[in-house]
Formats: structure tokens, C-alpha cells, sequence
């Protein structure tokens, strides 16, 4: 990715490093949210959504985080009971965004470091009746993208499992790690803007297949914001319902532009690359990673801090080379870090960081020769 090198560089697990082009993008005169420029603005963004997504079917555009998509996903699509798997903290929050909403929810915690498999999903669900199903992606505390493909195979062969509504939070995956909505049977697939899209934060996106969209049409109090039927109204006329981030569209505009010219399959293997490129030298380092490597995530490494460095001092000592890494998340912290290779960061990007942090090792005395 062409920057410019006189700002602080985000190797994040998100918010992630947003380009020049990118930028620029978002100081286009603003246009009244009815206006026919942002009805045409909308209309060339709608089917471009749909190739990242993999889908023929629709997708909501929101002013709002992920978090936003979550509450939406349950308010549309709980009608009786959900049961929801976390093997990580934005796991955990998403059943935490359940019981807000007064749903019956069942939380089944899987250890974090360790993938949501088939195996658990089926074992929980036996002899169990539940209308939804809920789970993340690529769940970015621990570096973990678990086995989206499967999990859904393995619901939809159940007995009834044809009409299980399959939610899943794809925030730091989508457009990074391969997803695919129609080919999976998904029912929501939900992410934002400032992950693996590499835009600013401020918005949020979620596909709804047909079945999911005639099931809300029978849940009550959907709520006013987030309410699909009234999101699809406006959608099929290429507006959202209340006032969106204008700006935020703009720039989404030229990104897809960028995205479809790399190809989703080109994006997925670079991402591919700096996640090899990352895996290879935390080994080579002695460090170890947090996830299976057979299900380590695409966009964002999880680094066991088996040197017991102070994750403070490095970024320091990266910040001076206009660079940033994150901590561990919540009871993680310290004990890894991470590496966000997510977005419009090339290998060459990540060999750079990389690098930093070797310098960094050297003066601990911790670079193996």
C-alpha cells in the first residue's frame, strides 16, 4: 500500500491503516442523503457489496459499528431461542448483546485458543430446539477463524436444521479471509468498515438471505434503527431509511473499485501471505501462536509472548519508526500480542513491521543469530 510515511501506522487488529486515495475520498462536497447523487452513490455501491459478501441476495448498509449489526441480527431474527457459541471476548459480547435484548439465549463457552468446531456445535444442539444459531467468524482476541463451512454443513443436515437461522459475525474476516454467503447457506453475515475493508470506522454492513428476511417479518419489536423490513423499503429504491454516513460512502465507493480490481480470490491470498509471512517468524523468533495453525486467522495474528517482552516498550520503540501493534485483548494482555495483517497491507508492509520489532529484540538480546 502507497502511504505516506509521516503519520503512525496501524498493524491493529482494527481500527486498520486506511490509504491516501481512501482518504481524499471522504472530502467529496456533500450531497443530501435524497438527492439523486446519492441515490446513484448507493446504487453503484449495492452490487459491488454483493461480490465481497458472495451473494445474490441483499445487503444493509448502516451508520453504525459491528456492535450495531449484532443487535440488529437478534432483534430481526431471535423469535424463540438462540443458542450462541464464544471462544473469544467479541464472542462473549454478541451473547452479552442477546440478554440485553431480553432473548433466550444459551451461551456455550468454548476455551479461548481453541477453535468452534462442528463437533461442539452438534453436541450442544442435540435433542435441543433452537430457532438461531449464532458465532464469529474470525473471533479477533485470539487470532481464530473458525470453521464457518462446517459448522453451517452440520446444522443444516440436522432434522429441522433447514430452518435454524445461521448468524455469523465475520467484522475483522469479511473481504479478508475467504466467506462464502449463498454457497454456505448463511443466513446473516455481518461486518464493518474499519477491519479487513480498510476504510475509517463508522459503518456497518450485514447480507440477510430470504429466509432470514420472511422470518422477521413474524418477530415483534424488532426495534426502530435496525428493523430489516424497514431497511429493505429503502434499500430496494438504493436509500437507507435514516440519514447516512455520506462521506463514509464515498469512500466505500472507491475502495469496492479497488477491491473488485484485486479480485476477492487475489485478496484472500494476500492476505494468505502475510499471515505466512507472520506465522514463519514468530517461529523463527521462538515465539509461539495462540491458535491451531489450522485455524489461525488470515488477518490478524495472535502472538504468545513467550519472551515475556514488555509489549508497552515495543510500541514505543516502534512509534519512533511511525508504527503500531496491539496488545493482547482482555485476560490476554501481556501475555500475547497481535499482529493485524488485515486490509491494504501488502507483504513487503508486514516484512517492514516485522523488522521493527527484530531491532526492538536485538537490543533485549533476544534475536536468535
Amino acid at each position: 500500500m502507497t502511504i505516506k510515511n509521516d503519520h503512525l501506522r496501524l498493524f491493529l487488529p482494527g481500527p486498520t491503516e486506511v490509504s491516501e486515495e481512501i482518504l481524499q475520498a471522504q472530502t467529496t462536497p456533500m450531497v443530501g442523503h435524497r438527492m439523486q447523487d446519492c441515490i446513484d452513490l448507493i446504487g453503484r455501491i449495492s452490487p459491488k457489496l454483493r461480490k465481497v459478501f458472495r451473494t445474490e441476495s441483499r445487503v444493509y448498509i448502516a451508520a453504525s459499528s459491528g456492535t450495531g449489526m449484532w443487535e440488529a441480527a437478534t432483534r430481526n431474527c431471535v423469535r424463540d431461542r438462540v443458542i450462541h457459541f464464544a471462544n473469544g471476548s467479541f464472542g462473549d459480547r454478541w451473547g452479552d448483546v442477546h440478554k440485553a435484548n431480553g432473548k433466550d439465549v444459551k451461551v456455550v463457552t468454548v476455551e479461548w485458543g481453541q477453535p468452534v468446531t462442528p463437533e461442539i456445535v452438534l453436541e450442544n444442539l442435540e435433542g435441543e430446539t433452537y430457532d438461531a444459531v449464532s458465532f464469529v467468524h474470525n473471533e479477533t482476541s485470539v487470532g481464530i477463524t473458525n470453521p464457518v463451512k462446517d459448522i453451517a454443513a452440520a446444522i443444516r443436515s440436522l432434522p429441522g436444521g433447514q430452518d435454524v437461522t445461521i448468524m455469523v459475525d465475520s467484522v475483522s474476516g469479511l473481504s479478508g479471509a475467504q466467506i462464502e454467503f449463498d454457497e454456505w447457506d448463511l443466513d446473516i453475515l455481518l461486518t464493518s468498515s474499519q477491519k479487513a475493508f480498510a476504510l475509517p470506522a463508522g459503518l456497518g454492513f450485514s447480507a440477510v438471505s430470504d429466509r432470514a428476511f420472511e422470518k422477521a417479518k413474524t418477530v415483534p419489536n424488532r426495534g426502530y434503527y435496525f428493523d430489516y423490513i424497514t431497511m429493505e423499503k429503502y434499500l430496494v429504491k438504493d436509500q437507507t431509511p435514516a440519514t447516512p454516513a455520506i462521506s463514509l460512502l464515498f469512500a466505500l465507493d472507491v475502495q469496492l473499485d479497488k477491491m473488485m480490481a484485486e479480485t476477492m480470490e487475489g485478496r484472500w491470498e494476500r492476505h494468505l501471505a502475510m499471515q505466512k509471512v507472520t506465522m514463519d517468524w514468530a517461529k523463527a523468533r521462538g515465539f509461539g501462536m495462540l491458535a491451531d495453525p489450522a485455524y489461525a486467522s488470515p488477518t490478524v495474528s495472535t502472538v504468545s509472548n513467550t519472551h515475556e517482552i514488555s509489549i508497552g516498550e515495543l510500541n514505543d520503540f516502534l512509534r519512533t519508526k511511525n508504527m503500531v501493534l496491539s496488545n493482547g485483548y482482555g485476560k490476554l494482555k501481556n501475555i500475547t500480542f497481535r499482529i493485524g495483517h488485515m486490509g491494504d497491507w501488502t507483504v513487503a508492509d508486514i516484512e517492514e513491521l516485522l523488522a521493527g520489532i527484530d531491532e526492538f529484540l536485538a537490543q533485549k538480546g533476544l534475536l536468535n543469530s
